[in-house]
């Protein structure tokens, strides 16, 4: 589970002005908010960025969460 619409929300931004930044379609950032699409590196990165956070912090798992 991404955190991408945890960070979104912090933000105060919506995922159509998320998606413009970084140059792809509102139902995109819906599709990787709701983990319907693995998106590539660099759109990774291009996330992160905009976020303000890192790739660890984004995208992958704690060391205390637990596999689901």
């Amino acid at each position: 589970m991404n955190k991408v619409r945890d960070y979104r929300k912090k933000k105060g931004i919506s995922q159509l002005v998320l998606a413009r930044e970084i140059g792809v379609s509102r139902q995109t950032i819906n599709m990787i908010e709701n983990d319907k699409y693995n998106p590539t590196l660099d759109l990774c990165l291009k996330l992160a960025w905009a976020l303000g956070v890192d790739l660890d912090t984004l995208f992958w798992r704690e060391a205390n969460e637990q596999e689901s």
